[in-house]
């Protein structure tokens, strides 16, 4: 499994979004643009968790729902609700979360790989992030998507 090596005095900067009642994290290397919601043109025949399609100033975007990927209780979208476009092995998706609450720098030090013990899917999850008081779950977002739903993605942008 491919992941962002850092070295310990290294400096990651983050864009954090909440999920649930949980606070996650994206590298903003691969963070395109946060957008607010936009009407989503549901297609057939498509994994439960993939809402549909955007037209962004002309590019079709595919969105994924991550509350629906992670298994999550759904919830009704609101006005804090944003959909963060993001390059997912080479192809730009959408991802609709709850809220994007802040960009933030944390020292790579702070980070820990995820505890084995209760994560029944790790693929997700690059590392726990310790900013002050709080816990931060840092996403392997280019493990989001499976090579077969990739495949799938690269059909619908053309």
């Amino acid at each position: 499994m491919e992941t962002n090596h850092v070295t310990a005095e290294q400096e990651l900067q983050l864009v954090i979004f909440r999920l649930a009642k949980e606070e996650y994290g994206l590298p903003i290397t691969k963070v395109q643009e946060i957008n607010r919601l936009v009407p989503i043109t549901k297609l057939p025949q498509t994994p439960v968790f993939m809402e549909g399609i955007i037209n962004l100033r002309g590019r079709i975007i595919p969105v994924v729902d991550l509350r629906k990927r992670f298994g999550l209780e759904v919830s009704d979208y609101n006005d804090d609700s944003r959909i963060i476009i993001v390059e997912v092995n080479g192809q730009t998706v959408g991802v609709i979360v709850d809220a994007v609450a802040e960009v933030v720098r944390m020292p790579a030090a702070n980070v820990e790989p995820p505890p084995p013990s209760f994560i029944l899917d790790a693929k997700y999850i690059q590392g726990v992030g310790k900013l002050e008081e709080r816990l931060l779950i840092l996403l392997e977002i280019d493990q989001i998507l499976t090579s077969q739903e990739t495949i799938v993605l690269k059909q619908l942008n053309g």
